[in-house]
């Protein structure tokens, strides 16, 4: 029906329809009307609401991972935040007690360094300011940031406890992590160790791994000789002189064969560091003799060089070598038993600081796939050297200061920079070659570009750098009595993975597995002012040797008075007497205060003790953090380490993990490239519905992209959807109980409706009950535009504004499309939070009403006998081929409405032909009449391949237009109303 074509000379009936009513309009506004929304949840406290209803339903906590106090919100906040909100959101629509207390990491470099440039601004120096002065800056300025990112989340529909959250560097909280810090000092699990860790030049302090990434890095490559001066007597290549009065002359001899060993490295800088050189003893290794070179060259003709067969060609033409033979074989054995000198042995100015014997060392870290086979070794610079090192009992040295320079009294290269305060490199590397060349140690360089360590604050390179720092041991076996899951926490942490936690998706559980099994001890301490101290107290034992006061009393009284003060307390004159004074068997004069601060992932990985052990609506382990892929490494990883340190288990119950997102082409966004895309932006144009539904759209395991293309289609989507929320709250106008009709008096098509609601609550309950999102909002969408709009809500349209109003198929129809409006408003309320609110309210207004208090209503199993579904598939497939034959009729213009048309329909097989009799295939087909045959169909008649056995030939209905339904029927005209059909004459009647 459509009232603007109505026979403009017949009696007007409109007024006697049932035309729809709705104060839902087509138009959304939603960036207009979405902010009334969210005053209207905090004016009757929905949160708290649901806590109180919710009372004695079974928990379900989603922790937050705590985004950093510093700057707005960028994209991937939304879809992280977002997605938390849908779990929550449906957790408790599914029965749950489902809380949610946001969070934010306040501690840290990046506010301290954002501190340290307005300092430099004002032409202060920080190391003039007192610290606690300079950390009520820091606390000031996280605080500001909370209220902003608080604000804007909210504004993204998220729902929480947003008066109350948790801060890391609330006292509360401070005292906590301090706590539980001082547990790793009672178990037995924290040292000081002297090893390389990623060192930031720039910040002037260690890194986690967590707060590396990896660019590509043009670095300097060379090629560097060591000399032989000892090898395994009897052989005939070398002199050997086994005693120590003429060592001299014998390296004096070796010297004059040119004997060498080659190493290669991209780290030149690192080279007044080496105390060793490794090999690999399962790699083939050759001597080589250089026939042919070039006058001046740094390989010269009779140089014998030690390499891997396999790199031996390469290396030779690195070196510029004309010509060369292999003179034989070298066995692990001989390899094992060689004593090198170091290149800068002897040279001038030197005083002597090379003058060792760098031994030849196995090491399966050793590869033949790039360099000469053979690797430098400085353990104070390498993960790899320092087990070396650690095995062989090589020493450490201490020759790179925190600012990435030189000390000042290394001979030759004292003050040399690595790197300055802006990342970029300086003088070191190209002063070590200057005098590796000098010396003759030279055979070749270059330069190669390489995945290499930034520190993903400053994007400024890492240098590997030994210091004295505190570590976790994750290998320890730890006095706490927790061994249920294992002794150490390794051990702990990997049956957590396998046994405890579930992970969406899967892969991830083999991820942070890995990552688990081959990381090294966790490095508590960073050099920097602002965050939790290691509230620890040590004293010397002997040279690098420390012991820790392990004292339950000290511990107590650092925790109150954090609780009192904050971590402040630790910074104060007074902290070392008022700590350790009075204290039974402390002699507060025999300890050293530690000052380093704790590593912030330590921070966060402590939040589920303060947000979720010791808080009233929280629960203890969470069961679910959601996080982005990059928190395998960082807040999952740290959390779980944390966990099995103080609580014997992993924190958490399930992982869910989503990707990053790109833009439109699939590139990462960049604000020097210009294709980020603000989540403030997309509000304020579409409102945040629409942003909520690309992320419901998404397949958020993998990269997400979103740009103007991709928005504009999630906007048309929303619009779709949106107008069949209007159908349906305009059918259910006026709806009462009163009206209702049992399923089994229903017609068909209704009860198949039913049937199909059945279905699709156990898939929506399923799929949230998995964090299958995209899964749920597809399957709801696909039902709504296609199923109801294209198909139930078009066929029922005449029974709705025609039928009598206590008809019984329109009184089913209603029943149903109110029982479609319960279920589609809340199973779609978690994601579109603003539009399913509305549609509540169109429906049930008051002060106190909110779809938000609602939980996924209870439905009845209303599937039938037989496969309904298979039977409804055969029956929309025939009315497919009827309506593309209609529409060709009216492209062609042989009619104007599929009410003019009375096609005969030719199907072959009987059973089909009499299930299509059976349900009124003309109200189906919203044609005025059909006639169904079995007939052999006319070779003209309308088919579609993939519907065999069904054939539409199209013909005009014969009789009048109901004045009234527009149907073209033989008795209109035959009635008291004579402009009407029989139907229509009983509704006016």
């Amino acid at each position: 029906m459509c009232a603007d074509t109505a026979d403009k000379t017949a009696p007007d009936y409109r007024d006697t329809l049932f035309l729809p009513q709705t104060g839902f309009p087509m138009r959304a506004g939603l960036p207009k009307r979405e902010p009334e929304w969210l005053a209207r949840w905090e004016r009757i406290g929905v949160y708290n609401r649901l806590r109180e209803t919710a009372e004695g339903r079974p928990p379900f906590v989603l922790h937050d991972g705590p985004p950093y106090a510093n700057g707005h919100l960028h994209i991937g906040h939304a879809l992280n935040k977002t997605l938390k909100d849908f779990v929550v959101r449906s957790q408790q629509m599914l029965g749950h007690d489902s809380r949610y207390v946001p969070g934010w990491d306040c501690h840290g470099l990046p506010i301290e360094w954002k501190i340290e440039e307005q300092y430099r601004a004002r032409g202060r120096d920080k190391d003039e300011v007192p610290v606690n002065e300079f950390r009520a800056e820091c606390r000031k300025f996280a605080e500001g940031w909370v209220d902003v990112q608080r604000e804007e989340f909210k504004r993204l529909g998220v729902t929480g406890n947003w008066e109350d959250p948790y801060l890391t560097m609330n006292f509360d909280a401070e005292a906590v992590i301090a706590a539980e810090f001082m547990k790793f000092v009672m178990n037995g699990s924290l040292y000081r160790g002297s090893k390389p860790v990623m060192w930031s030049v720039v910040e002037k302090t260690a890194l986690a791994e967590a707060e590396v990434e990896y660019h590509d890095h043009q670095s300097h490559t060379i090629w560097v000789k060591f000399p032989v001066v000892r090898a395994p007597a009897g052989e005939a290549y070398w002199p050997v002189e086994e005693d120590p009065e003429k060592e001299d002359a014998s390296r004096r001899a070796v010297a004059a064969l040119k004997a060498h060993v080659v190493i290669w490295t991209t780290t030149p800088w690192t080279i007044p560091q080496n105390r060793a050189v490794c090999f690999n003893p399962s790699v083939s290794y050759g001597l080589y003799k250089v026939t042919q070179a070039p006058e001046g060259n740094w390989a010269a003709t009779g140089d014998v060089l030690f390499l891997a067969d396999a790199l031996a060609e390469d290396v030779m033409t690195k070196a510029k070598v004309e010509a060369h033979e292999r003179l034989r074989d070298v066995t692990a054995e001989e390899l094992s038993g060689m004593v090198l000198a170091h290149p800068l042995r002897g040279v001038e100015d030197g005083r002597g600081e090379w003058d060792y014997d760098v031994p030849v060392l196995p090491g399966d870290h050793v590869t033949d796939d790039a360099g000469t086979g053979f690797v430098h070794t400085a353990p104070s610079h390498g993960a790899d050297d320092y087990e070396v090192g650690r095995r062989h009992g090589l020493p450490m040295t201490y020759n790179v200061l925190e600012d990435g320079s030189y000390r000042p009294d290394l001979p030759l290269f004292g003050g040399a920079v690595i790197f300055d305060q802006k990342g970029k490199e300086k003088d070191a590397n190209k002063r070590v070659i200057d005098k590796l060349a000098e010396v003759g140690a030279m055979l070749a360089r270059g330069r190669v570009k390489h995945s290499y360590p930034h520190s993903w604050r400053s994007k400024a390179p890492l240098i590997f750098r030994n210091t004295p720092q505190w570590f976790a041991a994750i290998d320890v076996a730890l006095d706490d009595g927790m061994d249920e899951h294992g002794a150490t926490i390794r051990e702990r942490a990997l049956k957590s993975i396998d046994t405890l936690v579930e992970f969406t998706p899967k892969s991830g559980r083999n991820r942070l597995h890995s990552m688990i099994e081959a990381r090294p001890d966790w490095v508590l301490s960073r050099q920097r002012a602002w965050g939790v101290p290691l509230t620890c107290f040590m004293r010397e034992t002997g040279p690098g040797e420390v012991e820790l006061l392990r004292n339950a009393q000290v511990n107590a009284r650092i925790e109150a008075a954090f609780r009192e003060e904050g971590a402040d307390a630790w910074f104060n004159d007074d902290a070392h007497e008022r700590f350790l004074t009075g204290i039974e068997g402390v002699t507060p004069s025999d300890w050293t205060k530690v000052t380093d601060i704790l590593d912030v992932w330590f921070d966060s990985g402590s939040t589920h003790a303060f947000a979720l052990r010791d808080r009233p609506d929280g629960i203890w382990p969470a069961s679910l953090y959601l996080e982005g892929t990059d928190q395998h490494r960082g807040w999952f990883h740290s959390s779980l380490l944390q966990g099995c340190g103080t609580r014997g288990r992993a924190p958490y119950e399930g992982v869910l993990t989503h990707g990053f997102t790109l833009d439109e082409k699939g590139m990462k966004m960049s604000k020097s490239i210009g294709n980020t895309v603000a989540p403030e932006d997309i509000i304020r144009q579409y409102g945040a519905d629409i942003l909520r539904l690309w992320v419901a759209q998404t397949d958020f395991t993998a990269d997400q992209r979103i740009g103007p293309e991709i928005l504009k289609g999630t906007a048309d989507s929303y619009r779709r959807l949106r107008n069949t929320l209007r159908f349906l709250i305009a059918a259910c106008d006026g709806f009462e109980d009163a009206e209702k009709v049992a399923p089994a008096e229903m017609p068909e098509l209704e009860r198949f409706m039913l049937h199909r609601l059945t279905e699709l609550d156990a898939e929506v309950r399923a799929g949230y009950g998995r964090y299958a999102f995209q899964t749920v909002f597809q399957s709801l969408f696909q039902f709504c535009t296609v199923e109801l709009s294209s198909v139930y809500f078009d066929i029922r349209k005449d029974t709705l504004y025609c039928d009598p109003a206590d008809s019984l198929r329109r009184r089913a129809c209603r029943t149903v499309m109110d029982a479609l409006f319960h279920r589609l408003v809340t199973w779609l309320a978690p994601i579109l939070v603003f539009t399913m609110e509305e549609a509540w309210l169109e429906r049930f207004p008051g002060e106190d009403s909110s779809v938000h208090l609602q939980d996924f209503p209870v439905t009845p199993d209303w599937r039938e006998g037989g496969d309904l579904t298979a039977r409804w598939e055969r029956i929309r497939n025939a009315r497919r081929v009827v309506t593309g034959a209609l529409e060709i009729e009216r492209r062609e213009k042989r009619i104007g409405s599929s009410l003019e048309a009375a096609p005969v329909v030719h199907v072959a097989d009987a059973e089909l032909r009499a299930l299509l009799e059976e349900v009124r295939f003309a109200d189906l087909c919203i044609t005025s009449g059909i006639v169904l045959t079995d007939a052999p169909a006319p070779e003209a008649a309308f088919t579609l391949d993939d519907v065999p056995g069904v054939a539409v030939v199209p013909a005009m209905a014969e009789g009048e237009k109901c004045a009234r339904c527009w149907k073209v029927l033989p008795d209109v005209g035959t009635h008291a109303h004579e402009a009407v059909c029989g139907r229509c004459e009983d509704a006016l009647a």
